[in-house]
């Protein structure tokens, strides 16, 4: 019944109902009017959806060359030369339209190149990365990857699911759904199949769920009403554009490049003019204004970006860590609180059973531990039960030696209410083997287990507190009389007496100590979100050295407003018994006060809190909701591999940055040069093409930039761009720069007597000498070479670079290029201008680096439109997409 000939859908089902007219129709209706049926589409049908209607995409992670063409020819700078080339050859001049051709060339190739392999980088990354959904064809429920979701579909979900496309609801079981990333409401929404009647607002549609949102709790089963752009969160998406969202390191970029950009045009325009006053020919005076604003540009620096942010991905795999996307390796070196789960990430996460304690007479230990093994969730039914997908203490129950006596034989369950976080419990409505003795089971925590619990003897709480100091995890067994029950649920759950303790051990890990002085030493301060009993947690932490501060419970958390929990929370560590939806608060009052949040959990109950923090991080052996709402994997749950991730991140910041600051300085003041020299010479300082020239060579050298070793004060906290930072810099580096260009213009006018040819020759070495080899001084706030080494790469690079300024001039080449050859003399004043230039710089790096202005700011804010982008990132495929 599921193919479209065998129903009364024979119409063209492409002409589906919007989610507001599916909202107005039964399930039954829904599903007829979008051509499907209770055992879902066929798969061939849903072939052909997916063929008509396109992926269930939002963005494309396609590595485009043209684009990446595009971006590199995109400068109006650089489209001006190339007309201006052009230009020169047709009235004549066609060496320096040649020269300048080459050159542009080679720079463009250069940027191309390594640009569009970092893009093939970041696509084959995404292309590793699978989002799953779990949808019904065929009659059968299988997993696919939610591109390939079409209308029609019947999909099941469950705690922290993302939804995948916008859904008409069939069935549901306490369903509420976190709709802020649509409506900004904070509270969740609850959900239920009931037809909506007549016209109704988008957050009034509670038979319908939409995509992007969040399941805070319960489950559900809906059919697919609009998927990709049709969907309402979809046409949001589209709307910021289709590419994979700019990152906080590109916008950064971007505001730099228009800092750049004033000033190169302020330059371009006064040299410009003032050379045409001096009666200068129109071309070369357009020619040298235009290679002046190129010159001050670093034009590699996206290509230096992307080779970071490539190579950082490739040597976070190395250290056993996933990224889904490139912007997360930015978050993760921006994270300065880690909140994390206790189980397997402070604690070997082997949790075994040690004892079973009872507190009644009439029960003995052997007895406590069938009553905990009745009262799991495990099917016993057929013999012993399959530990996949338990819960962790289960588990070990099952585990334990006991069990290999438990005859499933002689056991029969009737009825269970599963575990759910909010009760924290599960029971079990159980007989013997003839169907008699009827006993209600429940097991839990003993916060929830002995509120149930009639008659309670005095020493169980003196038990219970003795095994919580001593660091165990306790669960207790209540049972009573069930006689004539047949199902049960949980108004059942009274009148119980208690049984007894089971008890189990979860040992610290013995590196964690050393992983939590890792980040404390990251500046990052680590913060516990666990289910357990506070004082459990109390104890793991004391062992561990961790300070933790204060504790909070789940019932302390609720009882506190926004305001007061906000203010609490700088002085608490540990947050015990806490819900999924309570972890999710916590997270979202820290990022409101502007920290960089990260989130670290593998179960089902961790998806909410994974999705709300600003990275989520999980591990290759959690639970598959888990691991879809994660930004970061790690192949193994250890705060040391977390910590290499950090720093990572950070490291590549740091080598942006160094590329930045070196390029605005040196650039800045060589150009700045170049136009005070122009207008006071009879002649220009340097042709067009030799500028380009030395900019060329200066930025093929710091490609090697990605791959230099970083200071360690430099990873102790996370950075962020700061333009007016930049521009001090700028300011402060760029005339010194300048002066000893200048002396280096003095010393070939009076001292050589230098003809336009050897003062070219003179300047261009001098130039391309200092600000390759300011790059040693500018890439550590420390003594260069003596307390701090550059990477080898970095030192040969800038080193061949030297080389081969210093002997382009004076190769068969240089009469082309518009050099004449040097006196030995000027390479001996080189080598001392160079040396005092670099010790001037030293020395004022200590000054300028000592004052408190120059520190960066810390503080970072992120707005709604960043999280619908990284929301959207989950639905991408690697092609262009088609709009239908």
């Amino acid at each position: 019944m599921n193919r479209l000939a065998d129903t009364e859908a024979t119409r063209d089902w492409a002409a589906t109902p919007t989610i507001a007219h599916a909202a107005r129709l039964t399930p039954e209706q829904a599903l007829l009017a979008m051509g499907s049926g209770t055992q879902g589409l066929s798969g061939l049908e849903a072939q052909r959806r997916l063929v008509e209607t396109g992926p269930n995409a939002l963005r494309t992670h396609r590595a485009n060359p043209w684009l990446v063409l595009g971006r590199q020819l995109r400068s109006p700078i650089l489209i001006l030369l190339i007309v201006t080339a052009g230009v020169s050859l047709f009235l004549g001049d066609s060496t320096n339209s040649t020269v300048i051709g080459v050159i542009l060339v080679v720079s463009v190739g250069l940027g191309f190149s390594n640009e569009f392999r970092a893009e093939r980088a970041a696509e084959a990354l995404h292309s590793r990365v699978t989002h799953t959904i779990v949808v019904l064809r065929d009659g059968r429920e299988s997993q696919i990857g939610v591109v390939e979701l079409v209308p029609g579909d019947i999909v099941r979900l469950s705690l922290g699911a993302v939804i995948p496309a916008d859904i008409r609801l069939l069935a549901s079981e306490e369903l509420l759904c976190d709709e802020s990333i649509l409506t900004g409401e904070s509270l969740p929404v609850e959900k239920a199949p009931a037809t909506v009647a007549g016209e109704a607002a988008l957050g009034d549609l509670a038979c319908c769920l939409f995509m992007g949102t969040i399941v805070q709790s319960g489950s559900c089963t809906g059919v697919v009403v609009a998927t990709g752009g049709r969907a309402e969160f979809g046409r949001i998406a589209l709307g910021l554009g289709e590419r994979q969202p700019q990152t906080e390191f590109q916008l950064g970029l971007k505001r730099f490049s228009y800092l750049l950009l004033q000033v190169a045009v302020a330059l371009t325009t006064l040299i410009f003019i003032a050379n045409l006053l001096l009666g200068r020919p129109l071309l070369d005076s357009l020619l040298f204004s235009l290679a002046i604003a190129v010159g001050i540009t670093p034009q590699l620096l996206p290509a230096v970006v992307s080779t970071c942010l490539a190579a950082g991905t490739r040597a976070l795999a190395r250290r056993q860590v996933l990224v889904k996307r490139l912007v997360c390796i930015e978050d993760l070196g921006d994270m300065d609180v880690l909140v994390t789960d206790k189980t397997g990430t402070l604690t070997e996460g082997r949790i075994s059973f040690t004892a079973a304690i009872p507190t009644r007479p009439d029960i003995t230990e052997a007895e406590l531990f069938v009553l905990g093994l009745e009262a799991t969730e495990a099917d016993y039914s057929r013999g012993t039960p399959s530990l996949i997908g338990q819960n962790p203490l289960d588990a070990a129950l099952w585990e334990a030696p006991g069990a290999r006596v438990f005859e499933p034989a002689g056991h029969q369950r009737l009825d269970i209410i599963p575990f759910d976080h909010r009760r924290r419990r599960t029971s079990a409505l159980v007989a013997d083997a003839g169907g008699g003795n009827q006993v209600l089971l429940t097991k839990g925590s003993p916060e929830d287990v002995l509120p149930l619990c009639d008659g309670t003897p005095p020493e169980a709480q003196a038990m219970l507190e003795a095994q919580y100091d001593a660091g165990s995890r306790v669960v207790a067994v209540a049972s009573r009389p069930a006689v004539g029950l047949d199902t049960i649920g949980p108004a059942d759950e009274h009148g119980l007496a208690l049984a007894g303790f089971l008890v189990f051990l979860d040992r610290p890990k013995p590196q964690a100590k050393g992983s939590l002085e890792e980040l404390a030493s990251l500046g990052i301060a680590v913060k516990i979100a666990t289910g357990d009993n506070a004082r459990v947690a109390e104890k793991v932490c004391r062992d561990l050295g961790l300070e933790s501060g204060g504790t909070l419970t789940g019932v302390q958390v609720d009882a506190l407003s926004d305001a007061e929990l906000t203010a609490a929370l700088p002085g608490t560590g540990i947050f015990a018994r806490v819900s999924p939806e309570q972890k999710a608060r916590i997270i979202s009052l820290l990022r409101r006060e502007g920290r960089a949040v990260a989130f670290l959990g593998d179960g089902v109950n961790d998806a909410l809190a994974l999705h709300h923090a600003d990275v989520g991080i999980s591990v290759e052996s959690a639970a598959d909701v888990a691991k879809d709402a994660a930004d970061i994997v790690l192949t193994d749950k250890d705060l040391g591999v977390l910590a290499e991730g950090v720093r990572e991140g950070r490291r590549i910041f740091s080598n942006t940055i160094k590329y930045v600051l070196m390029g605005t300085s040196s650039n800045f003041g060589n150009m700045f040069s170049a136009a005070a020299a122009s207008v006071v010479l009879s002649f220009l300082p340097m042709l067009p093409g030799q500028i380009l020239l030395n900019n060329l060579l200066y930025d093929t050298g710091q490609l090697a930039i990605p791959g230099d070793r970083v200071d360690k004060e430099q990873l102790l906290a996370p950075s962020h761009w700061d333009i007016a930072f930049i521009r001090r810099f700028m300011l402060v580096f760029g005339p010194i720069s300048s002066l000893f260009d200048f002396a280096t213009f003095a010393l070939m006018l009076f001292v050589f007597n230098a003809v336009p040819g050897e003062f070219r020759a003179g300047w261009f070495i001098e130039s391309i000498a200092t600000q390759t080899l300011i790059i040693f001084a500018i890439r550590t706030r420390r003594v260069p070479f003596v307390r701090s080494r550059p990477s080898a790469g970095l030192l040969w690079a800038s080193l061949g670079v030297v080389a081969a300024g210093v002997a382009l001039p004076l190769s068969p080449l240089g009469p082309v290029l518009g050099f004449d050859p040097l006196p030995v003399p000027f390479f001996l004043a080189l080598l001392g201008m160079i040396a005092v230039y670099l010790v001037l710089v030293e020395g004022t790096k200590k000054w300028f680096f000592a004052r408190a202005a120059q520190q960066p700011p810390t503080v970072r804010r992120r707005g709604r439109l960043h999280r619908v982008h990284r929301r959207a990132a989950r639905f991408s495929v690697a092609r262009t997409l088609s709009r239908h």
